[in-house]
């Protein structure tokens, strides 16, 4: 029902109008897909952070490893209390966990962030459907045009 109020408010804009509509909802559509990368390279970090904490709660006292630094900088290291680890919150900041309570941020960060992609993937879906709506209208009202203008 909706859809179809847009597509009768649509049909009332002049082909400029509708062409500058259609840009906008593309252009949000483009932003929203953007945000659903972001979500799930976002998920898919958490998900392997999940892992090492495990990997890690199963490593003896003493274990050597190595220890990132940055991305691709590592130096050796011993693990020393596997039940203390430190937690990235975000903007450069570290909060000391046990390792229950990385685990558990961990996996309520995931649950979050999934039910955000489903919210945003419905609000993706509509936004769409206008814009493909939007194409049909302008398609249609290029139409009436071009016999008029031969």
């Amino acid at each position: 029902m909706a859809s179809s109020k847009i597509g009768v408010e649509m049909e009332k804009l002049s082909v400029e109008q509708l062409k500058a509509f259609k840009e906008q909802t593309d252009l949000e559509v483009n932003l929203l897909q953007d945000s659903l990368n972001n979500i799930r390279t976002a998920t898919s970090r958490l998900e392997i952070a999940s892992s090492a904490l495990q990997d890690l709660s199963n490593r003896p006292h003493g274990s050597q490893m190595l220890v990132p630094l940055t991305a691709s900088l590592y130096v050796p290291g011993t693990l020393h209390d596997a039940d203390k680890v430190l937690i990235d919150i975000g903007t450069g900041y570290f909060v000391e966990k046990t390792m229950a309570e990385g685990k558990d941020y961990c996996e309520r960060k995931i649950n979050l962030l999934k039910s955000n992609f489903d919210q945003l993937i419905e609000v993706a879906t509509k936004k769409k459907s206008v814009a493909d709506d939007a194409a049909v209208v302008l398609q249609a009202k290029l139409k009436q045009l071009a016999p008029a203008s031969t």
